[in-house]
């Protein structure tokens, strides 16, 4: 027991020892009885600035400042500090003659760590309110920059956390934390943690690094690692940020993040910063942006984001930390800007959602182009959420017009498929990468536990239903009937009747009442559905329950009265535009805009804020797509998913929940109504995943000139194919003569009939048409047309939409919908009914990384996704591995299978039953799986077998219980000690393995191999 249970003043002596002899500190002495202690220690700090060359009047007028800034009684301490870190940082503008001009005192000097005085003092007593003795005081130059309580083993680091934070009370000693920019707490059991003025205990860090290297104490290597002289200075000069009345200090993958980072930028190269959700992205930003402009005095950052938070979110802490920002209000008016020598930090918002400066993408594209004009400077360009399809062609066009900027991506999320390769050709590989299993680790997020719920449901009166549809739908012809059941007869449909829905609201309301943070009024939910109709629906329908005035609808619709000008069918229905239009005007009565928003955006600000801030009075937000990327909501608990979703979409969705929020939070929660595990586990699993699919394989330019090539070939064969589809037809080839030869004569029903496989062929060739042109349609220089053939296949993209538009509308296959949606609407909700929900995950709050990365499934998917690196097909199967049962046929319906509109529900409802069997069985096997592997057995194992090392034994000795407990014996009874890694002592082991297992030397060795993997033996 030698060494257990050593007293506080062991530990701190070591690290004395550690600072004074690994560090090259100066140990000043015990500071106990010593009077007059302060925070700025002036014999030390005028004896540096003397040896750095400055006057006597410069240093003390330097050294006044200081001490007036630090000691301002008018203000918080937080303002204090600020003011100090400002001095310390850019240096003390003094002037010590009228006639002289202003000159800079450095306090520190950043630029030669061995040039300053570093410094320890230990029971620094603080005397002035109540006396407190902080452990040890680090400092710098005089200037008491670090504070470091000690616990013994004992003793929870909580304690001397807790302590520094009653130090820094009014009561207590708050003066001498205005210098002070970093506090450590530790003891030899847990190691250290460190934060810094006023940050509250459940956010003090940890720091990791070379995590192998296990030779001594966690609290002595991380001291060494964070407090050696340079680290220590950069760490004080580029990672300390104030932002909103907050100082922050950098987690360790965000240091590691900017200073791979810095490397790039240094070599002028882009690259992606893959930092997951939550995990403090938008920080290594802004620290980044500012270590540019500070260390390239020719540098322009421009910052390009379509979230008007993250915009918001830059401006005030580049405001805050002293930088001049300009947040641009158009794509022309950034072009004009970076014509000019400043402003040299630029924000662009890049709306996806209609606003009033910038109605779209294309528009923000359009806008750019409008404005060319010579950049100024060496532009480095910061794209934010950069896997997003848009990406590449922004930076197509800024390419464009800024031939020699850096361009930057930071993303939550992995690059997947669709958006891999353009986002290798816009960046190049990966700065840096933080996944979301790391995230979960360390603390920095939480982790998700998953529980899907399935609805039954049913047709109420299959008579009715029939009879409905053909009073309704008289004068249609057949086709146009099988259209309009097609339309009605989705899946998507079914699943949005009243009855469905109102079973959803009740279940959520039944959380609300019963979960821990629902209940309690301290956590709240988001509920996605699956268009903005549904949204609306959700929404009026909870208007009728207790979440009245206590949820929001935030989509991205905002009504204006030309949505519902052609809307009008004179039944005096509602179409399901009229239907969004009445919700958002109801909603939207009583918000007066506030200056330069709309009433909509007013109302969302409003709702947010109020999501975030008080979770008893804003309980759930019904969203769609908003608020599923970059919305960090910490109350936010739950989220109710009622929307297909895959791949960034879904992760970025279920991370919403991800954000730490006091103890009594400890997951995330995300329940599914759709059937989504397959398409979780495909996210989690490459979201952790330690492959690098995108790095791997030819560099971007060979990429680009790959997939150009074959969007070429894809639009060559397309038009060939379409050109001889329509040769036949004769001369001149105008409408009537593309009207005979693919419908006949259209008041004759045998001619149409015969004539569908040619239509039917048209419809397909035009849609494989308008894919291929839309893969390349920005591109098609770069593909290698030229001007004039790219005039001509737009011209020939045109006909053939316009040859199809013709022969559809000649064949009565084309069918104006609007007037019938309210009717279809009514019959389905009226006639399917759903059953309460029923959780169908067998999972008793296993989180998904227990889930799926300790299983071993994430990495047999990510292992799978690599080897089908180029076949898309075979990575779709592998991640559904779901054979969808094809309900609806692409083009014309077959008459038997629509003879009854109630037959078609059924079957959509009875494949989605089937589905369900199916889905709820997969989810047992995953279940029993994760239990297995926590448990290291099946459920038939043996009794007898209670340890690993039998039941490894039993595994792999042809599960011959008597075999493997005689080994177990033989081998407990013949090992010395320290026998692994000792060839005479192995052999010993395996001698007593020969005589059971029959002389064979060779199964001695096999079977040996597993006894040296058990620890037990």
């Amino acid at each position: 027991m030698i060494g257990i249970g050593k007293p506080e003043r062991a530990t701190q002596d070591r690290v004395i020892a550690l600072f004074r002899d690994e560090l090259g500190y100066r140990f000043l002495g015990d500071f106990s009885d010593r009077q007059g202690n302060s925070n700025i220690a002036l014999p030390l700090l005028e004896a540096f600035l003397a040896r750095s060359g400055y006057t006597p009047e410069q240093i003390n007028a330097a050294t006044q400042k200081l001490l007036t800034e630090a000691n301002n009684h008018g203000r918080s301490l937080y303002a204090n500090n600020q003011a100090v870190y400002g001095l310390l940082r850019y240096g003390v503008a003094v002037k010590t003659d009228a006639g002289k001009p202003t000159e800079t005192v450095r306090l520190v000097n950043w630029g030669e760590p061995g040039k300053n005085d570093f410094a320890i003092a230990e029971e620094v007593t603080l005397r002035g309110n109540l006396t407190r003795r902080p452990d040890l005081v680090l400092y710098v130059n005089g200037i008491a920059v670090g504070v470091l309580e000690l616990k013994n083993s004992r003793v929870s680091i909580g304690e001397g956390i807790r302590q520094s934070l009653s130090n820094q009370q009014p009561e207590f000693n708050a003066w001498f934390f205005s210098t002070v920019q970093y506090i450590f707490a530790g003891n030899d059991s847990e190691g250290m943690r460190y934060g810094t003025i006023g940050t509250p205990e459940k956010y003090f860090l940890k720091w990791k690094e070379d995590e192998e290297d296990d030779s001594r104490y966690k609290l002595d290597k991380y001291l060494l690692k964070m407090c050696r002289k340079d680290r220590f200075l950069e760490l004080l000069y580029d990672f300390v940020l104030f932002d909103g009345g907050v100082k922050k200090l950098p987690r360790p993958h965000q240091y590691f993040g900017i200073k791979a980072a810095q490397e790039h930028v240094r070599k002028r190269k882009g690259g992606i910063i893959w930092h997951t959700q939550g995990s403090g992205k938008s920080i290594v930003m802004v620290l980044l942006a500012k270590w540019i402009l500070e260390n390239n005095p020719h540098a322009r950052v421009v910052v390009v984001t379509d979230r008007d938070e993250l915009d918001k979110q830059i401006e005030r802490v580049f405001t805050e930390a002293g930088e001049a920002i300009t947040r641009t209000t158009s794509g022309g008016d950034l072009m004009r800007r970076l014509g000019q020598a400043t402003p040299r930090l630029l924000c662009s918002l890049v709306h996806k959602f209609g606003r009033r400066d910038v109605d779209d993408f294309d528009a923000f594209i359009k806008d750019l182009q409008a404005q060319p004009s010579q950049t100024v400077g060496e532009v480095f360009v910061f794209v934010d959420e950069c896997h997003r399809t848009q990406s590449g062609r922004l930076h197509k066009v800024m390419k464009a017009l800024m031939p020699n900027a850096v361009f930057i991506g930071f993303t939550g999320t992995p690059l997947l498929k669709k958006d891999k390769q353009t986002s290798l050709e816009v960046f190049g590989g990966y700065i840096h990468t933080y996944k979301f299993n790391e995230g979960v680790e360390d603390g920095v997020i939480l982790d998700l536990v998953y529980e899907a719920r399935d609805i039954d449901q049913r047709i109420g009166s299959s008579e009715k239903i029939d009879a409905w549809f053909e009073a309704k739908t008289k004068g249609l012809n057949d086709w146009q009937k099988d259209e309009l059941k097609k339309q009605w007869g989705t899946m998507k449909n079914v699943l949005s009747s009243r009855s469905r829905i109102d079973r959803v609201i009740n279940d959520i309301i039944f959380d609300f009442s019963v979960k821990p943070r629902l209940s309690n009024d301290r956590g709240n939910a988001i509920l996605v559905a699956s268009s903005i109709y549904e949204a609306c629906k959700y929404f009026t329908m909870l208007q009728k329950t207790p979440f009245k005035g206590k949820c929001a609808l935030v989509t991205s619709y905002n009504p204006q009265a030309k949505d519902v000008t052609t809307e009008e069918t004179g039944a005096n229905t509602e179409t399901e535009k009229q239907s969004i239009y009445n919700t958002y005007e109801d909603l939207l009565k009583g918000v007066e805009a506030r200056p330069n928003m709309s009433r909509t955006e007013t109302y969302e600000e409003w709702a947010k804020d109020l999501f975030t801030r008080e979770p008893a009075n804003m309980k759930l937000l019904v969203v769609v797509d908003k608020l599923l990327t970059g919305f960090d909501a910490p109350p936010c608990s739950y989220l109710y998913i009622d929307k297909s979703m895959q791949d960034h979409g879904l992760f970025q969705a279920i991370c919403r929940t991800n954000r730490l929020d006091g103890d009594d939070k400890d997951f995330g929660y995300v329940v599914d109504y759709k059937d989504l595990f397959r398409k979780v586990e495909n996210a989690i699993a490459v979201y952790t995943s330690e492959l690098d699919h995108s790095a791997a394989g030819a560099d971007p330019e060979i990429l680009l000139k790959d997939r150009l090539k074959n969007g070429k070939e894809r639009l060559d064969s397309a038009l060939e194919a379409a050109i001889l589809l329509c040769e036949p037809v004769e001369p001149p080839k105008g409408e009537l003569e593309y009207i005979r030869y693919f419908c006949g004569n259209t008041e004759i029903v045998s001619d149409l009939e015969e004539r569908e496989p040619r239509r039917a062929a048209l419809y397909k060739a035009t849609v494989a048409l308008v894919r291929a042109y839309a893969n390349i349609s920005d591109e098609l220089e770069e593909a290698g047309y030229s001007a004039a053939d790219i005039a001509r296949i737009k011209r020939q993209l045109k006909e053939f939409l316009d040859i199809r538009d013709t022969v559809r509308k000649a064949s009565g296959e084309e069918l104006d919908l609007k007037p019938y949606e309210a009717d279809m609407r009514h019959l389905i909700d009226t006639y399917i009914e759903a059953d309460e929900p029923r959780r169908i995950s067998p999972f008793d709050n296993l989180s998904l990384l227990e889930l799926i990365v300790k299983t071993g499934i994430a990495k047999a998917i990510d292992e799978r996704l690599g080897a089908h690196k180029g076949d898309k097909n075979a990575v779709a199967e592998t991640i559904e591995n779901n054979v969808r049962k094809k309900i609806i046929k692409e083009h014309l319906s077959d008459p038997e299978f629509y003879e009854k509109m109630s037959a078609l529900l059924s079957e959509i409802i009875a494949a989605r039953k089937a589905k369900a069997v199916k889905y709820e069985e997969y989810l047992r096997q995953i279940a029993e799986l994760a239990r297995r592997v926590s448990q290291g057995h099946g459920p038939d194992m043996p009794k007898q077998l209670d340890s690993p090392g039998k039941r490894a034994l039993y595994n792999n000795l042809g599960q011959d219980e008597e075999l493997a407990l005689k080994v177990d014996a033989a081998v407990k009874g013949a090992r010395p000690d320290s026998w692994r890694g000792n060839q005479v002592k192995e052999n010993m082991v395996k001698a007593a393995l020969l005589p059971l297992l029959g002389g064979d030397a060779a199964e001695v060795e096999r079977v040996f191999l597993i006894i040296k993997a058990q620890g037990e033996y």
